[in-house]
C-alpha cells in the first residue's frame, strides 16, 4: 500500500475525545510523525519480516516512545516471541546528555530566573544520568542541602503524546482487521502504555510517590527512598536528596564494603512482598538501576512507575500465588476465576482450562524452587487465561512484570531461594493477616449490600412481571446465545438446505419446460430447459465439493 494511502487508513479511526488531545497535537503534525515513523520501518523491513535486532535497532532509530514501549515488551513474553524479549532487553534507558544550557534554560522556564538563583546556590553542569525521557543533575540548595534534580527534557512529553496517539490509531485498526481468541487486546495494551506515560512523565506524581512509600515504611530499618522537597517540585522538575551508595548489581563491591549479599537479597524480596500483599503499593521497575546500598539501607531512588493493587486484588493474586507454590491445579483455576475481571461462563470449556492449568504446572513440577522462573510460569498463566476468555485485571500486567524485573534484579544473591517461596513465606507468617482479613470482610460486606439491593430490585420487577402475566400482558423475547463456531455451522447447513431447494426446484421446473415450450433446442433439449440443467448441476458440485471439504 502506498504510503500516503497507509497514513490515511490508519487515521482512519481517530477520534478527538483522545486523552492525549489535551496536548494539542495537530494533525498535520501527527500525519508527518506517522510518515517519519513509516519510513524508518520501511528502512528496516519491518513489513518484509524483520528479526529480532533489527527490531530493537528500528525502536532505537524511533525514538524515546518506542524505546520506553520495548523496554515494556521485553518482559511482555505473551506478546512477542521470547527470542524478541531477550533481544529488547538491551534496550538502555541512558542516552546522549543535554547540554547544560538547555537544562538550565528548563528550570528558569519552570521557576524563573530570580526563583532558581534563590533556591539553588550550586548545580552540577554534568549530569548524574541522562535518560530519553529526564536528566539528572547534583546540586546544593541556598540552605545547604545537596539535592539531586531530575529535569524533564523539553518536548519531550508532547512528542511521546504524540506518538501513543499514533499507536492507538494504530492499534484501533489492527483489533479491527485482526480477530480472534487467541489476540492480544491492542487496545489495552495501549491503554497500559498510556497510564505509565502520565505517571512516568508527571514529576509531581513521583513525589508524591516518595512520600507515601516512605510513610508506608517508615517502621522498615533496612528499607528507604529519597527525601523530596516537595515545595520546589513541579510537573517537569523532581527536587530530592541526594543519594550515594553502591549500586544494587555491583557485587564485589558490596562484598568489599562488608554486606551479606544473600541477606541484602532475601530482605529486599521479603520487603517487595509486603508492597504488593500488605500495602499494595509497590515498585513495579525495580531493575537494578533504580536501587542502590547506602548505611546498611536499600534505598529505591527512582519512583516514576508504581503500582497500586485493592485488597480484592491483593487477596486475588495471593490465592494465585498460594496454589503455584501448591502445584494445585484445581485451587489455581479456582484462584483465576475469582481473580477475574471478566469471564464469558457460557464458552469457558473449564474441563480444557483445568487440563491445561495441569500440563502447565506438571511442566514446572520436576523444577527445584531455586531453578523456577516465575516469569514462564505468570506468562503461561495470562496466556492460558486469555486462550479461555478469562480477563484478569490489568493489575496482574504490572505485579508480574515487578517480580520478574525484581527477581532478575536479586537472582545472583538468593542462591536456592526464588522469589516465589519468599512471598509464599511471607504470605504465612505475615504480622498483618488480621487486617488483611478486615479489609476482605469490610469488601464482603459492601459486595452483600449491593447484593441485598440487587435482590430487593429484582423482588420488585418479579411482582410486575406477576402481575403481567396474570392479566396476559406479557410478551416474552428470545434470544439464543451460543459460540460463534455452533453458529457459522448452522448457518452453513442452512445454506446448503437453502441451494438443495433451489436445485430441485431447477430439476423439476426445466424437466416441465419441454411440455410448455416449443423454443430452439440446444442438445436435443429446449434452451431454457437446457440452462435449468446446467445452473442445477454447477450448483449440485459446488454443495458436494462443500460436504467433502468439511468432512
Amino acid at each position: 500500500m502506498p504510503e500516503n494511502s497507509l497514513v490515511r487508513f490508519i487515521f482512519k479511526t481517530g477520534s478527538d475525545d483522545d486523552p492525549e488531545h489535551r496536548f494539542d497535537l495537530g494533525h498535520k503534525a501527527r500525519m508527518r510523525r506517522m510518515r517519519e515513523i513509516y519510513r524508518i520501518a520501511r528502512m528496516h523491513h519491518l513489513f518484509k519480516g524483520i528479526t529480532p535486532v533489527g527490531f530493537r535497532a528500528m525502536l532505537e532509530d524511533l525514538g524515546p516512545s518506542f524505546v520506553k514501549i520495548g523496554q515494556t515488551l521485553s518482559s511482555r513474553s505473551e506478546f512477542l516471541p521470547k527470542e524478541y524479549c531477550d533481544e529488547l532487553e538491551k534496550l538502555q534507558s541512558e542516552c546522549d546528555p543535554l547540554p547544560f544550557e538547555e537544562v538550565r534554560a528548563a528550570l528558569v522556564d519552570n521557576f524563573g530566573e530570580e526563583k532558581l538563583r534563590e533556591i539553588f546556590e550550586e548545580l552540577d553542569p554534568t549530569p548524574l544520568g541522562s535518560a530519553s525521557l529526564a536528566q539528572v543533575h547534583k546540586a546544593r540548595l541556598r540552605t545547604g542541602e545537596t539535592v539531586a534534580v531530575k529535569v524533564q527534557r523539553p518536548g519531550v512529553k508532547a512528542k511521546m503524546a504524540q506518538d501513543i496517539a499514533i499507536i492507538r490509531s494504530i492499534a484501533r485498526r489492527a483489533s479491527d482487521l485482526v480477530q480472534g481468541d487467541q489476540m492480544v487486546d491492542f487496545n489495552n495494551v495501549v491503554d497500559e502504555l498510556w497510564s505509565t506515560f502520565l505517571e512516568e512523565t508527571d514529576f509531581e506524581r513521583e513525589a508524591a510517590n516518595l512520600i507515601e512509600f516512605t510513610e508506608l515504611n517508615r517502621d522498615v530499618k533496612f528499607i528507604d527512598c529519597p527525601r523530596v522537597f516537595r515545595s520546589y517540585c513541579t510537573e517537569y522538575v523532581l527536587v530530592m536528596e541526594y543519594v550515594d551508595g553502591i549500586p544494587i548489581g555491583d557485587a564485589d563491591a558490596l562484598g568489599a564494603a562488608g554486606y551479606d549479599l544473600h541477606e541484602i537479597g532475601k530482605k529486599l524480596l521479603d520487603n517487595y512482598a509486603t508492597q504488593i500483599l500488605d500495602h499494595g503499593f509497590f515498585h513495579a521497575d525495580p531493575h537494578p538501576g533504580n536501587i542502590i546500598v547506602r548505611e546498611g539501607k536499600i534505598v529505591y531512588i527512582d519512583l516514576g512507575i508504581m503500582g497500586r493493587l485493592t485488597p480484592r486484588d491483593r487477596t486475588g493474586f495471593a490465592a494465585i500465588v498460594s496454589a503455584v507454590g501448591a502445584r494445585d491445579s484445581s485451587r489455581l483455576k479456582d484462584a483465576l476465576l475469582r481473580f477475574a475481571v471478566t469471564k464469558d461462563n457460557a464458552s469457558i470449556d473449564h474441563a480444557r482450562f483445568l487440563a491445561d492449568l495441569d500440563l502447565m504446572l506438571a511442566d514446572y513440577a520436576s523444577v527445584d524452587v531455586g531453578d523456577l522462573d516465575i516469569g514462564a510460569m505468570l506468562s503461561d498463566i495470562l496466556s492460558l487465561t486469555r486462550a479461555s476468555r478469562v480477563t484478569l485485571p490489568s493489575s496482574i500486567t504490572m505485579v508480574s512484570r515487578g517480580i520478574v524485573t525484581m527477581e532478575g534484579t536479586v537472582a545472583p544473591y538468593i542462591g536456592q531461594d526464588s522469589i516465589l517461596s519468599i512471598i509464599t513465606s511471607h504470605m504465612v507468617g505475615s504480622e498483618n493477616r488480621w487486617e488483611k482479613i478486615g479489609k476482605e470482610f469490610e469488601d464482603d460486606i459492601l459486595a452483600a449490600r449491593r447484593a441485598a439491593w440487587g435482590l430487593a430490585d429484582a423482588a420488585g420487577y418479579s411482582g410486575e412481571a406477576l402481575r403481567m402475566l396474570t392479566r396476559g400482558q406479557m410478551k416474552v423475547n428470545m434470544e439464543v446465545l451460543s459460540s460463534d463456531k455452533l453458529m457459522r455451522a448452522l448457518s452453513r447447513i442452512l445454506n446448503r438446505m437453502a441451494l438443495a431447494i433451489i436445485i430441485a426446484g431447477l430439476f423439476i421446473g426445466s424437466s416441465m419446460l419441454p411440455y410448455a415450450s416449443e423454443s430452439a433446442y440446444i442438445l436435443g433439449v429446449p434452451w431454457l430447459s437446457f440452462f435449468g440443467y446446467l445452473g442445477a448441476f454447477v450448483l449440485s458440485v459446488i454443495v458436494i465439493v462443500a460436504i467433502l471439504r468439511r468432512k
